[in-house]
This record gives C-alpha cells, structure tokens and sequence, in this order.
C-alpha cells in the first residue's frame, strides 16, 4: 500500500512483518508542460537529473548521478541517464536503486536531488514525482508529487535516513537554481 507523502512528512521503511527492506528504489518521472505560442502548441524536450548523495552526518561522502552511476561501495546505483523524461503518468524516466544492507555504517542519510542540466524551469514540467518502490516485490510504498512549477531548475526531493536499527524517508520537495547536483549542496545542507 503507497502513502502519499506531503513536503515534510516522514514515514518508515518497515515492512508489515516488521522487519526492515533491504533494497529499495527511488524512481523519478515528469513531462514537459506543453507551452503555446502563436502558432499553436509545441512541447520541449527537459533533462532533469535525478542524483544520490550519501552523506556521514553532515559530511557528503559520495554521489551517484548520470556521471558516476554506481556508489563507490556499490550499495547504491542510477540505472541511466534519461534525456527527455515522458515515460507516462506514473512510471519512471530516472531510477537510482539503494541496497539499504550494504550502505556502510558511517552513511546516516542519502538525500535525492533533481536538477535541470538544460536549465528549464519547473514551471516547463509537470506530472513530476518521486517515489519509493521495494524491489522486492516492485510495491510502491511511498510516492511524492512535485507540484507547483515555479522558476526554480531544482530541488532536494527526499532523503532515506538511518532510524533506530532501520531506516526511514522523508519528503522534502524545497526548491533552489541548479543545473547540477554541486549546485545544490548549500541547498542540502538545512535538511541534514
């Protein structure tokens, strides 16, 4: 059963059973916003980037983005680089899938970030979202919505943090101007 998370919200990444998922994977998709003109209506084609950094603490300890699809220990990869997104409502143009027994013990959160690497706005996208899927079974367990456009050209979409003997994630949704996930790390620093 999938919660829809709202910006702030938290929630658990326990099974039922009790007992804590081992891999999961947060999936990104989004259109582009039909834009008219004078000679009718034309879609442009947006990169958004979806990009994990691993963080001990506040200290960033490693990043998995289109550049660098596989964590240095492994427990954490993007399965590629989507250029133009429009999978289709509710399905996935960018994925990065976390291993969540195999992130080293020094890693607290990894915060999920989408950048526009062509530097569109989020006021050009829509039917954007995130979500939280155990690969295990392929249920969805959490979904966010990215709504609102606005003139920002990114965004720190949720983290997935060490809880007790477990972990959890929480939706963030705040907007900021990146192009690339270095742009936003002052941004990051707040939800830490």
């Amino acid at each position: 059963m999938s919660v829809s998370l709202s910006k702030g919200q938290q929630v658990s990444l326990r099974k039922s059973s009790g007992e804590t998922l081992s891999l999961v994977r947060m999936g990104l998709g989004w259109r582009a916003a039909p834009k008219r003109g004078l000679f009718g209506t034309r879609t442009r084609q947006i990169d958004l980037d979806a990009s994990a950094l691993l963080y001990a603490e506040h200290t960033p300890k490693d990043v998995v983005f289109f550049q660098q699809l596989v964590s240095r220990d492994g427990s954490v990869r993007h399965t590629g680089d989507n250029l133009v997104g429009g999978a289709g409502a509710g399905e996935d143009d960018e994925s990065i899938v976390v291993d969540l027994t195999r992130i080293p013990a020094q890693i607290t959160q990894v915060i999920f970030t989408v950048s526009s690497y062509t530097g569109q706005t989020f006021a050009e996208v829509q039917n954007a979202h995130c979500r939280l899927v155990d690969e295990a079974n392929g249920a969805e367990l959490a979904r966010y919505e990215l709504a609102g456009g606005g003139e920002h050209t990114g965004q720190i979409m949720a983290k997935v943090y060490r809880d007790g003997d477990g972990w959890g994630m929480q939706a963030i949704g705040a907007p900021a101007r990146a192009r690339t996930f270095q742009d936003l790390l002052p941004a990051i620093e707040p939800f830490l």
